[in-house]
């Protein structure tokens, strides 16, 4: 399974040599999450508006702060 860190400002999952948030341009990451949600459409994710996500990919369902 592949290392994934959490961005804290919009809980995308990324590679752990990602710098830079791909989905909202935050530099600043945790390794601490758990739960994993996987978007294809946000439009039509009840989960995705529960979680104001706005782009399809991986997201964590929970960060440590």
């Amino acid at each position: 399974m592949e290392k994934l860190k959490a961005c804290r400002n919009c809980k995308a999952l990324v590679e752990m040599d990602v710098k830079k948030c791909p989905v909202c341009g935050s530099e600043n990451f945790t390794k601490f999450w758990r739960g994993m949600l996987i978007v294809v459409d946000p439009e039509k994710s009840e989960m995705a508006k529960l979680m104001n996500i706005k782009y399809p990919g991986k997201y964590a369902v929970a960060i440590a702060r």
